[in-house]
């Protein structure tokens, strides 16, 4: 008999001219809203708006928001613990972008 192994890949494509709510963006990320307004005052996420409602997150916001929602869960770092890694995984991709130019 042959066993079969399937593999299940989940993958988001966001454009950044499309804008998600902060509901849409907490389903997509499947993160609380009340942590994605902690990364707001954190500086992790930058929406435009003026408050929660009126918050709208580009298709970068995503990939950021499950980035942090990894370093949350997998690693147990706290908001100021995500935004330090994530400052320093955005300074490696900016070298690593260099060392490609040069």
């Amino acid at each position: 008999m042959t066993k079969i192994n399937t593999t299940w890949i989940e993958a988001s494509v966001v454009e950044n001219e499309v804008y998600m709510s902060i509901v849409e963006l907490s389903h997509a990320s499947r993160t609380p809203q009340e942590l994605i307004m902690s990364w707001v005052s954190e500086g992790v996420l930058s929406p435009t708006g003026s408050s929660p409602e009126d918050w709208r997150f580009s298709g970068n916001s995503l990939s950021r928001a499950k980035t942090a929602a990894h370093l949350t869960h997998d690693l147990e770092l706290n908001v100021p613990g995500v935004a330090l890694a994530l400052e320093l995984l955005d300074e490696i991709a900016q070298l690593r972008a260099r060392l490609k130019v040069k």
